[in-house]
């Protein structure tokens, strides 16, 4: 009876994990950085680290998905260092120039880094650069792993994290000429995924897509 009672619960665990999770995919391994393009890179770049994708100090680069997604989910989880700063590329294109414009950039920034105490609204954590500010307020401590979805589907772009939706942009209501000029990557409805560090040390793991039809 009690052997039953294990392989039932063995079952049912197994079958709630298949729930949240169906039709994902890992983007990253946990043990290299196959899959991954490296482009423009700085000090040590991006490093496998006790299963993690980690961007130390003083490094960086655009760490840029092999493949190209149009419209998906994408989860992830990533953990910040006091000062952290990097960008989530979204829709970008396979080079080395300023993703902010030539594709899309989502910050991932501490927040509560005194020397970005007077940064602009749009520059803080889920922030679609220069163009949508996120809601703050949802970020972990600094240390703690935080757990974030973005969501790219037609021209609009959701960011939830930590359970909260923290940014809900359609870059189609973007009219200003001189801005579209400066961000020719609203425009675009497929590219890659990555990381673009910025000098500032952060870890991600756990990172999954789900392509949308």
């Amino acid at each position: 009876m009690q052997r039953t009672c294990l392989l039932f619960a063995l079952v049912l665990c197994f079958a709630g994990a298949g729930v949240s999770e169906d039709g994902f995919v890992q983007l990253f391994d946990g043990e290299s950085l196959d899959g991954w393009v490296l482009l423009g890179q700085r000090g040590e770049g991006y490093t496998v680290k006790d299963g993690t994708i980690a961007c130390a100090k003083g490094s960086g680069g655009n760490l840029l998905s092999a493949s190209e997604y149009a419209d998906f989910v994408l989860r992830f989880e990533f953990k910040l260092e006091s000062g952290s700063n990097n960008g989530l590329c979204v829709r970008c294109p396979l080079g080395w120039s300023d993703m902010a414009y030539a594709g899309n950039e989502l910050q991932i920034i501490d927040n509560s880094a005194e020397r970005y105490a007077n940064i602009k609204p749009w520059q803080k954590h889920g922030s679609l650069y220069h163009v949508a500010p996120a809601k703050t307020g949802a970020l972990k401590p600094v240390g703690a792993w935080n757990s974030q979805e973005v969501r790219a589907e037609g021209s609009r772009i959701t960011v939830i994290l930590n359970g909260t939706k923290i940014l809900d942009a359609d870059t189609a209501d973007v009219k200003d000429p001189a801005l579209l000029a400066k961000h020719p990557g609203l425009k675009r409805r497929s590219g890659h995924i990555g990381f673009l560090g910025h000098n500032e040390p952060v870890q991600f793991r756990n990172i999954r897509i789900k392509r949308l039809p």
